[in-house]
């Protein structure tokens, strides 16, 4: 009895498994460095001159609406390439803290392999489908939202009651634990009362996150099917040293140099 819990307790107090989650981090975080984004290479110069860099540097590692279905090769590939280029310090670190937070199950249950290729084609779909509704747009657009939306909906029906502390602003910041099945379709009400009021200017693609979300949804229903909330951990939003996850709104930078933050 005494080893049969001790294995019991081994079990549920174990660190979780994501090494694609921090690998798609550093990635992402290391991309942002070197980039003109981050402000901090001196190779790009300073004002209008880091602003030009920045906006030939977004225009080619992001999707441009207009140019993705000419049929150019490049352009085929920039959904996949700019999953990894985020236009601010914001807009980086809010997008981390969300795969962070709920990568780590996700990617547990699912395993390293899949994952991989859930996060990717999602993500990629996620971008086609942005561009699809706004296909005569010239503004780039840049952000791994619409990979990390995939895998806030694939959390949310494989651990639907895991509990997850938010830091809301309407509330001073007070942390409050909330089930998923709570906190993420708010975010996702969110998301579609901001797409309703959203402009074709500079801003934020909420589309994409909402197909992502629903991608990433789906999917899980379909591969794990009725009994996929039941899967393994403790049964609330753990990150990645083991510590209980903090779900905050993520950062929203509104730009104006004709790219979106997605």
């Amino acid at each position: 009895m005494i080893s049969l819990w001790s294995a019991v307790r081994r079990r549920a107090v174990r660190r979780p498994q994501a090494p694609v989650m921090y690998a798609l981090i550093t990635v992402c975080c290391l991309i942002f460095l070197i980039g003109p984004a981050s402000g901090l290479g001196p190779a790009y110069g300073l004002g209008d001159e880091l602003l030009a860099a920045q906006r030939a540097y977004f225009r080619h590692w992001g999707v441009v609406p207009a140019e993705l279905f000419e049929g150019s090769p490049r352009a085929v590939l920039t959904p996949a390439t700019a999953l990894f280029v985020h236009g601010s310090w914001v807009h980086l670190l809010g997008n981390m803290l969300f795969l962070y937070v709920f990568g780590v199950m996700t990617e547990e249950r699912m395993g390293r392999v899949e994952f991989t290729f859930f996060y990717l084609g999602c993500g990629y779909l996620a971008l086609v489908a942005y561009a699809a509704a706004n296909a005569r747009s010239g503004q780039s657009l840049v952000g791994a939202s619409g990979a990390i939306s995939a895998v806030l909906g694939a959390f949310l029906f494989l651990f639907p009651r895991a509990r997850v502390t938010s830091l809301l602003p309407f509330l001073f910041f007070l942390p409050l634990r909330f089930p998923a099945w709570v906190v993420l379709p708010f975010w996702v009400a969110l998301q579609w009362l901001a797409a309703g009021r959203a402009s074709s200017g500079p801003g934020v693609a909420y589309l994409a996150h909402l197909v992502g979300f629903g991608l990433g949804f789906g999917y899980a229903w379909a591969r794990f099917g009725s009994g996929g909330g039941a899967g393994p951990g403790p049964g609330r939003a753990v990150a990645g040293d083991g510590e209980e996850g903090a779900e905050r709104g993520r950062g929203r930078a509104v730009v104006g140099d004709g790219r979106r933050l997605e």
